[in-house]
């Protein structure tokens, strides 16, 4: 009798095995939404007393699927919503006295500086960036930070070397998650400077500047320009572009000349030369850009024709620790990229609606 009992359970066991082997295939097979998971444990009973239930909320769940999801949303770190705003607002800011350096502090505050030292200064900076890794946002708030002392203090050049570093050591901590030490910076400069020099003059830098750190840089703005409506028509990838921008922000940061314009114009002034660059027989501007930069291409031509100089060498061409960093593969050897001698002026007259 046992006997008989137990070779009626064998089978009825084996079909509980097979039962469940292909409900845990059917679990490989399928990959869904947290939302869409079932509760697998429970009874054929309960599966059938809640199956019209769970046609309707399958059903439901379908059509939220077939919904479009608008492609602005995609992405919510792009800010959709309020973007123009964010973009008005940091246009208001870097006009902003407090955060703007004198256009001709050289000639007017400095009596031991000129704009070699400078080009010099910040040319090695980009050393220094490069050797702690640095963000590129530390590099042009540290430029800033010199440009705003140099424009409030007279310095001698024994001390511009500590000024920069001093003002990287800052930029390092306001942007950095973990901030070379003090150490370090007098480290790269052969100790020319002690600990206590480092940490005294980041204090009179913080006086001078009134703690006032933040601010939008050239690379706030070339975020937003180089997006997909600056890289339209343009016959490179979206990585060569963005190197290439990068580049050419990062040389103009060596020109003195350079400081007398708005970020936000360098910024819109490197897309317009790395437009050029990429597509010399192209005009670099359109609306669309002129209404998404609120720049028209007459606006930039100072500033291009500058930076065009500075790139070809015809300025600071013995500075180079910028022009060897972007001549490495990882940034596509971009420094390499060639580029006509000449701008036509044409392509500054603008030919589209007003922005």
């Amino acid at each position: 009798m046992a006997d008989q009992d137990n070779s009626t359970r064998r089978p009825q066991r084996e079909a509980k095995k097979r039962a469940v082997a292909a409900l845990c295939e059917q679990r490989k097979r399928k990959r869904v939404a947290l939302g869409d998971i079932t509760n697998d444990v429970v009874s054929e009973t309960e599966k059938l007393v809640s199956d019209s239930h769970s046609h309707t909320q399958k059903k439901k769940k379908r059509n939220i699927a077939k919904s479009p999801v608008p492609e602005k949303l995609e992405d919510p770190q792009l800010c959709e919503p309020y973007v123009s705003d964010i973009h008005d607002y940091l246009r208001n800011l870097e006009v902003d006295p407090s955060k703007r350096p004198l256009p001709d502090y050289i000639q007017k505050v400095q009596r031991d500086i000129n704009a070699n030292m400078r080009g010099v200064l910040v040319d090695w900076l980009v050393e220094v960036a490069e050797e702690y890794k640095l963000v590129a946002d530390t590099l042009y708030f540290s430029v800033s930070y010199i440009d705003r002392f140099l424009s409030l203090n007279d310095l001698s050049r024994q001390k511009l070397q500590l000024l920069g570093v001093s003002s990287m050591l800052i930029a390092s901590k306001y942007e950095e998650i973990k901030p070379p030490e003090v150490e370090d910076f007098c480290y790269i400069t052969d100790n020319t400077y002690s600990k206590e020099e480092v940490l005294s003059m980041e204090a009179e830098i913080l006086k001078t500047l009134k703690f006032e750190l933040g601010g939008p840089t050239i690379k706030t703005f070339l975020r937003r320009f180089i997006t997909k409506v600056g890289q339209e028509g343009v016959d490179a990838s979206e990585l060569q572009f963005e190197f290439l921008c990068c580049y050419l922000a990062e040389l103009s940061l060596l020109d003195y000349n350079c400081v007398k314009f708005l970020p936000s114009m360098v910024a819109a002034s490197v897309v317009f030369l790395a437009r050029f660059m990429l597509n010399p027989k192209s005009r670099p501007w359109n609306s669309a850009i002129c209404q998404f930069t609120s720049y028209k291409p007459a606006d930039l031509k100072e500033c291009v024709l500058n930076m065009h100089d500075l790139y070809l060498g015809r300025k600071g061409a013995t500075l180079q620790a910028v022009r060897d960093k972007y001549k490495q593969h990882k940034f596509k050897c971009v420094a390499t990229t060639p580029s006509p001698p000449e701008i036509s002026l044409s392509f500054f007259e603008f030919r589209g609606a007003d922005p």
